[in-house]
């Protein structure tokens, strides 16, 4: 066997085993908290504990907008807002001048009119009122009430093609069932960029009465 083929394809075993095992650690953050009232196959009908999340809209295509948002809240929760608190940490010793907020997912993106609206789920262990606030004017905090969510769970690559099938698989789920919609689609995603399209964690929520 061509020893060049077999370099090659230790090199894409290393990188796929490496994803495999980095992505669990790396996605393991804390996620919103709901309790599941029923579930057929692949959707599920959720109830959502009350949740804040920091908001900020975009215009443009679906993937330029979620991509301009993520950067500007990302840049929110590590640090750009208002505290400007010391925060001692464990070795290796740093400093720094801003409040990091922790991570969570998922990463939420919702059309609203003309513009799309990416969110960011906070950490439960903040309430309105100790949230740093944004430096970003464009980035707003809301308190969100419980809510009653039918989900529907799906991998693959977030393309508009894949997105658009799970959609009208949710749509005619609701439809056979003859639920109230009171809310356009919310498309969530839970993994890093880098995760194997067939481990990723990609939901399409609509909230019910």
């Amino acid at each position: 066997m061509n020893k060049k083929y077999i370099l090659k394809a230790s090199i894409v075993l290393i990188i796929i085993l490496g994803c495999v095992l980095v992505d669990p650690i790396m996605s393991n953050v804390e996620k919103p908290k709901y309790q599941v009232v029923s579930s057929e196959a692949n959707i599920e009908i959720r109830k959502y504990n009350p949740m804040i999340i920091a908001l900020v809209e975009v215009q443009g295509e679906r993937k330029e907008a979620i991509r301009g948002g993520f950067k500007m809240l990302a840049d929110y929760i590590f640090g750009n807002n208002k505290s400007k608190e010391d925060i001692p940490m464990t070795p290796p010793v740093k400093q720094q001048n801003s409040h990091e907020i922790s991570m969570t997912a998922p990463v939420m993106q919702q059309k609203f009119q003309e513009n799309w609206q990416i969110s960011f789920i906070m950490p439960s262990e903040y309430n309105i009122e100790t949230l740093p606030l944004p430096n970003n004017e464009n980035i707003s905090l809301k308190e969100l009430p419980g809510k009653k969510y039918i989900v529907i769970n799906f991998s693959g690559v977030i393309s508009d093609q894949n997105i658009a099938l799970h959609e009208e698989k949710l749509k005619k789920y609701i439809l056979e069932n003859e639920m109230h919609i009171l809310s356009p689609p919310i498309y969530a995603f839970y993994n890093p960029p880098w995760t194997l399209p067939f481990m990723r964690r990609n939901e399409i929520m609509i909230e019910i009465n």
